[in-house]
C-alpha cells in the first residue's frame, strides 16, 4: 500500500524560500504522476505542481507558481520536492503530496502547513 508522508513546512518571511519533501513508500508500481497541491481557509484544494513518471517527466505549474515554484523527484529516493522561492503571503496553505496511478488510485499525504508572513 502506498502511503506519502511531507515534511518542510513552516513559517517564512515574503520573499523567502522553503523546500518541502515528500517520502513514499509501498508501492509504486504502477505510478502515473505526482504531485504538489495545497488549501487555503475556506478555499478549494488546487493543484500547485504536477510531474509525470512518463513522457520524460513532464511538469506542468499553475500559473500563480510559475517561474517560482520548481516541482523535481528522486526516484532512487522515493522522495518528490517542492522548492518554493520568492514566496508571497497568498502562499500560505496546507500543502499535500499527492500521487495519481494508471489503475486509478489517488493516494494523499496528511499535508504540511506553510505561513508566509511578516
Amino acid at each position: 500500500q502506498a502511503q506519502l508522508v511531507e515534511s518542510g513546512g513552516g513559517l517564512v518571511q515574503p520573499g523567502g524560500s522553503l523546500r518541502l519533501s515528500c517520502a513514499a513508500s509501498g508501492s509504486f508500481r504502477n505510478i502515473y504522476r505526482m504531485g504538489w497541491y495545497r488549501q487555503a481557509p475556506g478555499k478549494q484544494r488546487e493543484l500547485v505542481a504536477m510531474i509525470t513518471f512518463t513522457s520524460g517527466g513532464r511538469t506542468n505549474y499553475a500559473d500563480s507558481v510559475k517561474g517560482r515554484f520548481t516541482i523535481s523527484r528522486d526516484n532512487a529516493k522515493s522522495m518528490l520536492y517542492l522548492q518554493m522561492n520568492s514566496l508571497k503571503p497568498e502562499d500560505t496553505a496546507v500543502y499535500y503530496c499527492n500521487a495519481d496511478f494508471a489503475d486509478g488510485l489517488v493516494v494523499w499525504g496528511q499535508g504540511t502547513q506553510v505561513t508566509v508572513s511578516s
